[in-house]
């Protein structure tokens, strides 16, 4: 029998005791289909809180402060009002910052490549939705969601063979994932999203993920980050070739 959707989310959350826990994690291993949403929910999982669990740690602001203490004289049931509303006020402030607008582009597009590279390398039996037999049809899926025309770089001469993609959430719509794997079981990731403007910036950057390197550029309206947890060296000269490959 599959499992439920409360049943994914805990599991998703690690709120199950270690016999439930088997049993759905038996459960995924007969249907593909929820393994692969359980690595969905995991990778946005690990997105919300790479993003906003900082924001749980900034102070109040001082004039917040100020409104909780004050009416020190009040009666009882006005003093829990006052308190609640104090309350309401600091969860309202954590929450505006929590929804205001990320920043650049430029400055999140490597943690959130390397979140779905750490989310979906160790995976053996679901790495990729759609594999690399598939690979037409992954390339044409992957662009009528994006709405772009999407290319899956050749990396053979360079030691790795496509093993194929996936559609991930991403901060301003669809995301393309692209997997990649040598001879030796290394995997290198490509991860492809859409920018709001065209910035006339194609320089490379380069970012240290905790153990994952990510070399990143936008073209035109289209961001880049190839992530993989090798040399700085060898993966500029991988992402060398698929720049010029994206861009012949």
């Amino acid at each position: 029998m599959k499992a439920g959707e409360t049943e994914l989310h805990a599991c998703v959350d690690g709120a199950l005791d270690a016999e439930t826990r088997r049993a759905v994690e038996e459960r995924l291993a007969a249907y593909p289909e929820d393994a692969a949403r359980v690595a969905d929910y995991t990778a946005q999982r690990q997105a919300l809180h790479a993003r906003y669990d900082a924001v749980l740690d900034e102070p109040l602001p001082e004039s917040l402060r100020m409104a909780a203490a004050r009416r020190p004289r009040a009666r009882p049931q006005y003093a829990l009002a006052a308190g609640a509303m104090a309350v309401g006020i600091a969860v309202g402030w954590l929450v505006a910052q929590a929804l205001a607008p990320a920043p650049a582009r430029t400055a999140s597009l490597p943690r959130q490549a390397a979140i779905a590279h750490a989310v979906y390398l160790p995976e053996v039996r679901h790495p990729v939705e759609v594999g690399a037999d598939q690979q037409d049809h992954l390339v044409r899926w992957l662009s009528k969601r994006l709405g772009t025309d999407l290319k899956a770089p050749v990396l053979t001469r360079e030691g790795f063979d496509l093993v194929g993609g996936r559609l991930l959430p991403g901060e301003q719509g669809a995301v393309a994932q692209f997997m990649y794997q040598d001879g030796k079981g290394r995997r290198l990731t490509l991860y492809v999203s859409r920018v709001r403007e065209d910035r006339g910036d194609t320089a490379f950057r380069y970012s240290r993920e905790d153990d994952v390197s990510v070399f990143y550029w936008i073209d035109g309206t289209v961001a880049y980050a190839l992530s993989g947890a090798m040399p700085r060296e060898d993966l500029l000269a991988v992402a060398n070739v698929v720049y010029k490959q994206l861009n012949p």
